[in-house]
Parts: C-alpha cells; sequence; structure tokens
C-alpha cells in the first residue's frame, strides 16, 4: 500500500456548546490539518504515472479546503440567537455555519469528507488544534 500526506493550516474561532470550561467561551485556533491519501497500485500513465496522486494537486485541494475555514468564526448551527448572528454578519466578520459541533473530531471528519468528495483517495485526516492536540477521522472499513 502506498501513501501520501501533506499538511495545510488555517486559523479560526470557535467555541463549544454546551461544554463545562473554558472552551465555552469564544477562543482561536490554528489548526494543522494533515492529509493521506492511498493506493494499493500506482498509476499506469500520464502525469500521474507511477504515483497515488500528485503532490500539486494533493496540495492544492487541501489548500483550498483550508483556506475556507481561515479566518473565519466557526459557528455550530442553532448555538447562536438570530439577533447574534446577525448583529455578527452586519459588523462584517467572516461566519462559517456547520451542522455541527466545532470540536476537532468533527472538523478532521468534515475535511474528510470534503477531501473525497473532490475525488482524492483519502484514507485519513488528522486535524491538531493545538502542537499537542490532535483528532483523526478515517472510516470503518471493518
Amino acid at each position: 500500500m502506498y501513501e501520501l500526506s501533506t499538511e495545510y493550516w488555517f486559523d479560526s474561532a470557535h467555541f463549544l456548546t454546551d461544554y463545562n470550561g473554558k472552551c465555552e467561551n469564544l477562543h482561536g485556533h490554528q489548526w494543522r490539518v494533515t492529509a493521506y491519501v492511498r493506493a494499493s497500485e500506482l498509476g499506469a500513465s500520464g502525469t500521474e504515472k507511477d504515483m497515488v496522486v500528485d503532490f500539486a494537486t494533493l496540495k492544492r485541494i487541501v489548500r483550498e479546503e483550508c483556506d475556507a475555514l481561515d479566518h473565519t468564526f466557526l459557528v455550530e448551527e442553532g448555538s447562536l440567537a438570530p439577533v447574534t448572528m446577525d448583529a455578527l454578519a452586519a459588523e462584517g466578520f467572516s461566519l462559517t455555519v456547520l451542522p455541527f459541533r466545532t470540536t476537532s473530531e468533527n472538523l478532521a471528519r468534515y475535511l474528510f469528507e470534503r477531501l473525497a468528495a473532490r475525488g482524492l483517495p483519502v484514507s485519513r485526516v488528522d486535524c491538531n488544534e493545538t502542537p499537542n492536540n490532535r483528532a483523526s477521522f478515517s472510516p470503518d472499513r471493518g
């Protein structure tokens, strides 16, 4: 089995709903994302001959997905009052509303699904919220 990986990062703010601790307050992270792609065989012809995927393609897609979250406020859908959302939008803040609690685990799964939907043979995504704390997502193949 062949495996490639690439890393990229994004900065964003979030808070955790229904959490008893510091993370219930608005705070930010520099999230580091590592995406892994796998293949049992290498490409047979063309640009991707003898490759799992072209590193240029892998890096570009991971960068684009991370850039879409960069310098935004990640908000769990329904976690803030509509008047608060309207006020933030009126002030010009970049908001990314997501249908899940904005944990590292959920962001790893979200990014995995986004990369897979773009055609990458993704096998795992790691999402570090700090240099020492990381969540990973890979599908259960069992």
